[in-house]
């Protein structure tokens, strides 16, 4: 009906088109950019979260200018020689011009409401937010850092799951991420996990669940398998909103739910009730 003029909502991204329009996917209802990127790429009429960049994850979280990247020259390579359509080193290379990314992951220091804090964010431009090793690299690196400058750390989670391209490799970053966190744990610092939409596969099967708070953003897809998968499986039908963070914070699977215009707040409110606790 209206041709080229608005986005489709096809993938909940906040990408600006020639027309810089935006349909909402959740209610359709059409509106310019700028009105949502003023309220953090969220849609002002039914409150959906649009996904966004790691980028734009970083500054609506960490405090102005606060932010450091590290290890930002770290990149997959091939080391099966993995092939299916295309050989994995050509989808490497296209997610890089695609992106201007060479991982998944951005990872750095920060402070939250003055607060040193070290931090994880996942991009599921890139690859669909798939963790492979240099994604599991980034995040243990970044706890070996929190737990050097006795900090607190955070991962946001926007992610399909593990890499297949790197088979065994990928699936290593679980157990390797996992037990770089009971390393913090041990240490008593705190680890906060951020789900967003979407959160799965592997990564909602190891890290994604391990936070001392695990908060997720509205709406956001949480699960393991797929829901067509589930339903074959166990041959039932499934609850209405089945693997969204309302339904996983009603059956305590999740600490909370926050809005990304508060989030900032919330985990500056947290870490300040971990500090005091630990003084």
């Amino acid at each position: 009906m209206f041709g080229n003029i608005f986005k489709k909502a096809t993938t909940g991204s906040t990408q600006e088109t020639p027309n810089q329009w935006i349909k909402c996917p959740k209610c359709t209802s059409l509106m310019y950019y700028k009105e949502v990127e003023a309220k953090q790429n969220v849609c002002p009429k039914c409150n959906h979260h649009f996904r966004i960049s790691a980028e734009k994850r970083i500054a609506s979280i960490v405090d102005e200018g606060s932010f450091v990247e590290c290890d930002a020259t770290l990149a997959p390579i091939d080391p099966l020689k993995f092939s299916d359509k295309k050989s994995y080193k050509k989808r490497i290379e296209e997610a890089k011009a695609q992106t201007g990314k060479t991982s998944s992951v951005m990872s750095g220091s920060c402070t939250i409401g003055g607060q040193p804090v070290e931090i994880a964010v996942f991009d599921f431009s890139f690859m669909g937010g798939s963790l492979g090793s240099v994604e599991g690299e980034k995040i243990v690196r970044g706890i070996n850092r929190a737990i050097e400058k006795e900090c607190g750390f955070i991962i946001v989670s926007a992610s399909g799951g593990a890499r297949m391209q790197e088979s065994t490799y990928s699936l290593l970053q679980m157990s390797k991420t996992s037990a770089a966190l009971n390393r913090l744990h041990q240490k008593g610092l705190p680890f906060i996990s951020i789900l967003t939409d979407p959160t799965m596969g592997g990564v909602s099967a190891s890290f994604a669940m391990l936070g001392d708070i695990i908060m997720a953003e509205p709406g956001a897809l949480i699960g393991f398998a797929g829901q067509r998968v589930i339903k074959q499986t166990v041959g039932v039908d499934l609850p209405e909103g089945f693997q969204r963070s309302e339904f996983l914070l009603e059956h305590g699977l999740i600490d909370m739910i926050v809005d990304r215009p508060d989030m900032h707040q919330t985990l500056s409110d947290l870490f300040k009730l971990f500090n005091k606790k630990a003084s």
